[in-house]
């Protein structure tokens, strides 16, 4: 199955929830703009992309205060189907159907996978409280758009490693949303747009599926450029002032270095 296929089923599916989605957008637009569908592809297509998803020993390990996971975005070095998963996330049909949805305007996809690609978490695994970072890696365009899909089948709340939201601060409680099979996140990023993924609880691989949307214009008014800025949760005290002291020792250096003082490798380098 190609990418246009694909498409043509992920572009049904918005269509026929559209209603339901622009009402959750609709009243979750004023903290952190987002909705959720279920059921995105039929099940078999849904599986096949799980049962594709490559081994951790063929991902990029990634373990510091700041998140433990793994990652993979060289995609010719896995199966063709999750290449074509991704970019029929980034087709101009659904990136406009999407932009209106959510009523942004100068809306692209990121070809690089700046960030993006196939994510990976295991047992312990975990990504702290954080705001995206602010631009695309040549520091042009806004991100402003997060498209999550999950595909472990049966995964559950008690398993842990589901998305948060924090849409009042972390002072308060996080809006949890399961990472549940086959349903497909969208949600706005911003200076305010907090979000973490809590610690998975059981012994099994969380896959999911990631796109970032980039525009001409950021969400809110008030954005402001940003490097990812992490957080400890209301409880990890020390941890909250050891990642405050890297964010602002990242922030400084990509004053100093506009571009960064080295490429991030995360991209796909297509040959």
């Amino acid at each position: 199955m190609d990418r246009k296929e694909i498409r043509d089923l992920l572009y049904k599916s918005i269509i026929d929830n559209t209603k339901n989605i622009q009402n959750q957008y609709n009243l979750s637009k004023d903290k952190i703009g987002y909705f959720y569908i279920d059921e995105v592809f039929p099940l078999e297509l849904a599986n096949r992309i799980f049962e594709k998803f490559p081994k951790i020993t063929e991902t990029v390990k990634k373990k510091n205060l700041r998140e433990f996971k793994y990652t993979a975005y060289q995609m010719n070095k896995y199966d063709n189907l999750l290449e074509e998963v991704i970019y029929a996330f980034q087709d101009e049909k659904i990136i406009e159907l999407i932009a209106e949805i959510c009523g942004l305007k100068s809306v692209y996809a990121d070809e690089s996978l700046y960030a993006g690609g196939l994510s990976l978490m295991e047992k312990d695994n975990f990504l702290n409280p954080h705001l995206d970072n602010s631009h695309d890696k040549n520091l042009n365009n806004w991100r402003v758009l997060n498209l999550l899909y999950y595909v472990t089948p049966n995964w559950n709340l008690e398993n842990g490693g589901n998305l948060e939201l924090w849409p009042k601060g972390l002072s308060d409680k996080p809006l949890i949303i399961v990472s549940k099979f086959n349903r497909l996140v969208v949600m706005t990023t911003h200076q305010k747009s907090w979000h973490s993924v809590s610690k998975v609880l059981k012994n099994e691989v969380r896959c999911c599926v990631s796109n970032y949307y980039f525009s001409d214009f950021p969400v809110l008014n008030s954005d402001q450029f940003h490097v990812t800025t992490f957080r400890g949760r209301p409880k990890e005290r020390l941890i909250d002032f050891l990642l405050q002291i890297d964010n602002n020792l990242r922030k400084s250096l990509r004053k100093l270095f506009k571009k960064g003082i080295r490429e991030n490798p995360h991209q796909y380098k297509k040959s």
